[in-house]
């Protein structure tokens, strides 16, 4: 289900913006619930967000057991009332009273968040692509891609004088909704396998009828442009980059990757190469040249076009890898289980890299934007004996409660994806078997020669990505 894009609203009309603030500011500071939903979320910020009653179910019912979630919106079409069919729920939104505190870190917040995303993963809300959490008192905007879950904006304080303004841009993101998420995968660390990691991903998407673009972003290796033998064509992607009157199209820089196979079957992705004018420039200079927002305002307009942009960034904090992140959604992060400086390099990224760009997201949208969140981690490749998970384990515990004790920073979700205290310290592993050197040396993916790397990076899709 798509919107249909109001390009003529520019605020909200008159009439709604002054109900919407006046009833905010006549809501009981102490208001429960029921109150905040009838005189408030079911009375005016629904149609503030460009719904209609019957657009919008109460309790709708998720499909998990008996859980319900307090609403679910999406607009009708011709042949088709939401209120009818109760099919295709597009926002979720889960609400609560003011007396319940949604302040970002609190514990009451985290409860809130999680239990949304639970909903977010449903069988019947397998369609929905946003998720609102508000009490009236804060408010947080959080987008559903697959099985990507992120927040779109931060925890906002919302009070009569800044309720019209954040619910217009709530709702301009709503209705302008991207097709693509943007992935940077990245290690503060060399040798744990992230070139093979995006080309192996992309082919593996692309067979489940994805449209991915895939961008190498690290000029002084080129290893993804190498490997796959792609020769970047006229127009460079630094001087597109560099471009600051968008006399540059950035589509002139993709070349395509195409493999025909045995029946006819073809099947491609796209690539943005990296050019040699990018690896001979200093990190002073391209500093100066190219601001590392650059990346991603250029990648906007192809957002509407791909499933997955995959960057491949280097293993290193400086320019590219900042950028690559700016420009995400989401950091992949693969790590050598064997390696102690793999896992205490990925704490450090998680710790201080990831919201050093967040900040920097954060002030550049005037706080409407969260940045980039790092996805939990995984296993790339080594032989994880059972000797050897009860050290890295060990090793991992050490340096969640280091992070806790010194920085006030909880790790163990970005370790232990589905982590239950005292169990459940899984972490997803991609196996030795699924790097197969011959497919390098004839530039094409694992996944399209071999069905075991297919198999394997499949799972990896479906770990992070496909629902």
């Amino acid at each position: 289900m798509v919107f249909t894009v109001d390009r003529e609203l520019q605020s909200l009309p008159p009439e709604i913006a002054a109900k919407l603030s006046h009833l905010l500011k006549n809501l009981p500071s102490d208001a429960r619930e029921p109150i905040v939903n009838h005189h408030f979320i079911s009375k005016s910020f629904f149609e503030a967000l460009g719904f209609l009653s019957n657009e919008c179910i109460p309790d709708f019912k998720t499909g998990n057991g008996g859980d319900a979630v307090d609403y679910a919106l999406r607009k009708n079409t011709e042949d088709d009332s939401f209120l009818h069919t109760k099919t295709s729920p597009y926002i979720l939104v889960e609400l609560k009273g003011r007396d319940i505190n949604l302040e970002y870190g609190k514990g009451s917040y985290k409860t809130t968040v999680r239990q949304l995303k639970r909903y977010f993963l449903a069988p019947k809300c397998k369609s929905v692509q946003w998720g609102i959490i508000t009490n009236s008192k804060h408010i947080q905007l959080f987008r559903k891609h697959g099985k990507t879950i992120f927040p779109a904006t931060p925890c906002l304080e919302i009070n009569p004088d800044n309720i019209v303004e954040i619910t217009y841009q709530i709702r301009k993101k709503i209705e302008d909704t991207s097709r693509a998420l943007t992935v940077a995968v990245y290690n503060n660390k060399g040798g744990v396998g992230k070139t093979t990691t995006v080309i192996n991903l992309a082919a593996t998407l692309t067979r489940q009828k994805k449209k991915v673009l895939v961008i190498d972003f690290d000029p002084n290796q080129h290893d993804l442009t190498d490997s796959l033998d792609i020769q970047p064509g006229e127009y460079k992607f630094y001087n597109c980059l560099k471009d600051k009157q968008n006399l540059f199209d950035i589509k002139q820089a993709i070349c395509p990757y195409t493999k025909t196979f045995k029946g006819g079957i073809t099947l491609s992705f796209d690539i943005i190469p990296v050019d040699d004018q990018l690896a001979k420039i200093g990190e002073d200079q391209i500093r100066q040249e190219i601001s590392p927002h650059s990346l991603r305002k250029k990648l906007e307009s192809l957002k509407y076009e791909y499933d997955y942009i995959l960057i491949d960034a280097p293993p290193n904090w400086r320019y590219y890898s900042i950028s690559a992140i700016y420009a995400a959604d989401v950091v992949l992060i693969p790590i050598k289980p064997n390696d102690i400086n793999s896992l205490r390099n990925t704490a450090i990224t998680i710790q201080q890299y990831i919201p050093e760009i967040q900040q920097s997201r954060q002030e550049k949208t005037q706080g409407l934007e969260w940045g980039a969140i790092a996805l939990p981690i995984f296993f790339n490749g080594g032989n994880i004996t059972d000797a050897v998970k009860v050290r890295v384990k060990n090793a991992i515990a050490k340096i969640i409660n280091q992070a806790k004790l010194e920085n006030n920073f909880d790790l163990t979700s970005y370790f232990f994806s589905r982590y239950i205290p005292g169990k459940n310290t899984s972490i997803f592993e991609m196996p030795n078997s699924a790097y197969i050197a011959n497919s390098a040396f004839d530039s094409i993916p694992a996944s399209y020669r071999y069905k075991v790397a297919y198999d394997y990076y499949s799972q990896l899709a479906k770990e992070y990505f496909i629902q």
